[in-house]
């Protein structure tokens, strides 16, 4: 597996890199070397006969852009790094697999939006690729650990007294393990990884799905909080190239409390709470979660234009209706945590009109246009924010991977998204058409092509299978 790279931030004139790579040998890999320097790598992990390791590194940001190369052992990679001050070329990703492990026989078909993206690449390379949640998809766990199987069978009181045992510990951390290095290694995602720094946010699937949207007598109990652990810690590793109690610059609760990051490269700002970590029925996220969010936007306050990671759509169909049906069927519905897992849920209402607010306001007061890039529903779509003198837009790109949602189930959503939604009497929001269509859902594996110039002017361009034309939005930074 590897290498794949992580992006650590723009400053002090340097393009920081991190790089990952995993080695069955009990010598030290190769030292990685650039034009200018030879850097060893230190070890992050340890399991089996396997160790992962990690370089930190970094290119000069040059007056124009510069395509640069780094080399471990007889492997030379290459990397596009922006110029000072120009504009960026970013990717971004999400629903990256699918609930069953075997419903692709083909990888080619599995990846074939990733092969779209790589030709792309070699057109017009990529500075950074913003991979938005779900990137690996931990639901066969309950199938492929056999005592997650069993659990799973005993009666629910049964089930929430039984102990995470130190084997089922063990076998929990090789799922994740070894699914990380599967994933990471396959041919077609494997060089695109190795080229373009990535940025990337969880969401449940990176742990299970609807995690956080569980009732406390769940999530709570030692098997899933054992679960849990592991998600986390392997996140950290494989995601975020670092152990999570010790989290590089640029994320901030360093010692792993959430994984919320902020960077700014010349005059655009990439923000992503972490919409997992503090989540319950009952909200989002928590304290540590909106005093980082806030620090964040307060950092970012002098650029033209905000890119902010939001896992869970900000904008999305109205279904609180059927959210209130399922509250009279006894039992948990199976669309229940789906539904509570959305901003738009009766269960986070004030906690969504919080965060609009302070969205819109913070663009009103610093004159940064903010747009939120989302994935998570397994379709393209457009939304928009208005209030406090301000629009956000919302755009919606899922899955690279995943298939799209059945013809039903999308014609329910665009049903449900005809109205605009009233969140505050000073905040509107509602999902449009996608451009050059009548229809506000997109139901095509997609991904999304960011052109951010150096005025942060940017154009959106939906990628999606089967379409030989491109949408393409227009947002700019001029007037927010």
């Amino acid at each position: 597996m590897g290498p794949v790279l992580v992006f650590r931030g723009s400053h002090s004139g340097l393009w920081h890199l991190s790089c990952l790579i995993m080695s069955t040998d009990p010598d030290e890999p190769p030292t990685l070397s650039t034009d200018r320097h030879r850097v060893l790598p230190r070890p992050l992990a340890r399991r089996h006969h396997h160790i992962l390791w990690r370089y930190d590194f970094a290119f000069s940001i040059e007056q124009n852009p510069c395509d640069r190369e780094y080399r471990i052992g007889d492997q030379t990679y290459r990397v596009q790094v922006p110029a000072a001050g120009a504009s960026l070329h970013l990717a971004f990703t999400a629903c990256n697999g699918s609930e069953r492990d075997d419903v692709w026989t083909d990888m080619n078909q599995r990846n074939a939006m990733w092969l779209d993206l790589a030709q792309a690449h070699t057109r017009a390379p990529f500075h950074l690729l913003l991979q938005g949640g779900d990137q690996l998809y931990a639901d066969p766990i309950w199938r492929n650990v056999p005592a997650l199987s069993a659990w799973r069978r005993l009666p629910s009181r049964k089930r929430r007294e039984v102990p995470f045992s130190p084997e089922m510990a063990e076998a929990v951390a090789n799922y994740y393990f070894d699914s990380y290095c599967s994933l990471w290694g396959q041919p077609q995602l494997a060089p695109l990884l190795a080229s373009i720094p990535s940025l990337m946010m969880w969401d449940d699937h990176d742990i299970l799905d609807g995690w956080g949207s569980y009732g406390a007598e769940w999530i709570d109990c030692p098997v899933l909080q054992g679960i849990w652990s592991a998600a986390r810690e392997h996140f950290a590793l494989f995601q975020l190239a670092a152990r999570p109690d010790d989290l590089p610059e640029s994320f901030a609760a360093r010692t792993g409390d959430h994984f919320g990051w902020a960077y700014r490269v010349g005059e655009i700002g990439l923000v992503a709470p972490d919409l997992r970590s503090e989540r319950n029925r009952g909200r989002v996220m928590g304290p540590a979660g909106w005093q980082a969010l806030t620090a964040a936007l307060e950092s970012l306050a002098g650029c033209r234009h905000l890119l902010l990671v939001s896992t869970v759509p900000l904008v999305n169909a109205h279904l609180t209706s059927l959210e209130r049906l399922f509250g009279f069927i006894p039992g948990h519905q199976s669309w229940q945590d789906d539904l509570i897992d959305q901003w738009v849920s009766l269960a986070h209402w004030e906690e969504w009109a919080r965060l609009l607010d302070v969205l819109l306001n913070f663009s009103t007061r610093t004159g940064t246009r903010v747009t939120s890039l989302s994935g998570e529903i397994h379709l393209g779509a457009l939304g928009v924010i208005e209030g406090a003198g301000a629009r956000i837009h919302q755009l919606t790109s899922s899955g690279i991977v995943h298939p799209p949602l059945g013809h039903l189930a999308s014609r329910v959503l665009e049903w449900s998204s005809t109205k605009d939604l009233r969140v505050t009497p000073d905040i509107t929001a509602r999902m449009l058409p996608l451009p050059g269509s009548n229809r506000r859902y997109l139901r095509a594996r997609n991904w999304l092509e960011l052109n951010m110039a150096a005025s942060g002017d940017l154009l959106a361009t939906w990628r999606a299978e089967g379409m030989n034309y491109p949408i393409q939005l227009s947002i700019s930074a001029g007037s927010v």
